[in-house]
């Protein structure tokens, strides 16, 4: 069940105040479920893009991951997260009907974004190179795990999955145990990103060209990316990269330390920060002119006895007296805290990230704003995410001028439902 107590309390997302938002008039096509594809669409949709959610009978299997209340089980958070700016027409694609719908939306679509496997848009008569010959303005987005061409295109991939492919799980936990995930789908995450960045960038060409274009996003080269500087590294000294838990390869003290009555991540990245840290924030100006520890490479040799010198300064000091110092000296820490502490945070509330949006069965549910502000405005949160097939009846009378008749023939022959 949802759990939405104190939500009225919560500051209503309205439309931002900037005047026009820099996609308006945009037309993207969204073919695409679950994260990588539906978080990208997403994107393009906060900042005014009218993104039509194309869904197939039953919809996006992503509507029933939890939580979701039992009265509503297609609107789980999850889906909510990833879906908001949208409008949703539920069609089946295999039918007569279903492709003339889809050919009619394109004569008016400027991006098309999918992420289905490998062969399954082409089958349907909907890949690229099928639709660039009738529509050569089209930007055309796949999203794959491995790439369209090649051997592996037809492997299928999930977040986690190219999370230990790529390196990423072998450099997270601790040396004496297996590497760990991440519980965020980051690399998902990261392909939608990359995704909005490639669309975007074909938007500019085709600006000056007037040619569309095919931008192609392997989840799998993602991961890679996302993986950091430590594919250089790795490269650079043939050596992988090593799980080194909270602490760090490149800089100390890095790492969770306890205070009085809170735990908290501090990082010490460079030397000039290492001497605010001992001589401004402890008192130690001894340590901080000791000259083993001038050095990063210096002060990673002795991490043992200077992470027992800090615990033992630490442990004389409560959070918020710690906190003061830290924010005084400019010396980057901050409070563990889990997700929940995090949207309830003051830092959170200062930068208006958390609020409220209407939803048309649910009421009002919370909302996530992008972190990206025009004129100092956030953008986004405007209108939550679609229920399935929500905007069918409108899109196909309002769009490709449909008759009441032939919107409930098609309905009808098709078992769509939608309002």
């Amino acid at each position: 069940m949802f759990d939405f107590d104190g939500i009225q309390s919560l500051q209503e997302h309205k439309a931002s105040g900037t005047t026009g938002l820099p996609l308006e008039g945009v037309r993207v096509l969204d073919f695409t479920h679950y994260v990588a594809g539906p978080f990208g669409t997403m994107l393009l949709g906060d900042f005014g893009a009218d993104v039509i959610k194309i869904e197939g009978p039953g919809g996006d299997r992503f509507r029933s991951y939890p939580p979701h209340d039992a009265a509503h089980p297609e609107e789980g958070g999850a889906f909510l997260w990833a879906n908001r700016n949208k409008r949703s027409i539920e069609i089946d694609l295999k039918s007569p009907h279903g492709k003339e719908i889809i050919l009619g939306l394109l004569e008016k679509a400027d991006v098309v974004v999918e992420n289905f496997a490998t062969g399954v848009m082409d089958r349907l008569g909907l890949g690229y190179e099928t639709l660039k010959e009738r529509y050569p303005g089209l930007i055309y987005c796949s999203i794959s795990a491995y790439g369209r061409k090649g051997k592996f295109s037809k492997r299928p991939g999930f977040d986690t999955v190219v999370q230990a492919e790529s390196g990423f799980v072998s450099m997270n936990g601790y040396p004496d145990r297996p590497g760990v995930r991440t519980s965020s789908a980051v690399m998902d995450i990261g392909t939608a990103l990359f995704s909005v960045i490639g669309i975007l960038n074909a938007m500019v060409r085709r600006q000056r060209t007037g040619g569309g274009a095919h931008v192609e996003i392997p989840l799998f080269s993602s991961s890679l990316l996302m993986s950091g500087y430590a594919t250089l590294q790795s490269l650079c000294t043939g050596v992988p990269t090593e799980r080194r838990g909270n602490t760090s390869a490149d800089s100390c003290p890095t790492g969770v330390f306890q205070c009085e009555d809170a735990e908290f991540f501090l990082h010490c990245g460079n030397s000039e920060i290492f001497v605010r840290l001992m001589r401004d924030v402890l008192g130690r100006a001894d340590l901080a002119a000791a000259g083993k520890y001038a050095t990063a490479t210096g002060r990673l040799a002795h991490q043992v006895e200077i992470f027992a010198v800090l615990e033992a300064e630490f442990g004389k000091l409560a959070w918020e007296e710690l906190n003061r110092r830290f924010t005084e000296h400019k010396v980057p820490a901050g409070k563990v805290r889990n997700v929940l502490e995090a949207l309830r945070s003051e830092e959170a509330g200062e930068l208006d990230m958390v609020g409220r949006i209407h939803h048309d069965t649910l009421g009002w549910i919370p909302n996530v704003r992008s972190p990206i502000r025009l004129d100092g405005v956030p953008v986004g949160g405007v209108r939550a995410a679609p229920t399935r097939g929500q905007h069918t009846r409108s899109i196909l009378a309002e769009e490709l001028g449909y008759s009441p008749e032939q919107v409930d023939k098609v309905l009808g022959i098709d078992a769509v439902s939608g309002g």
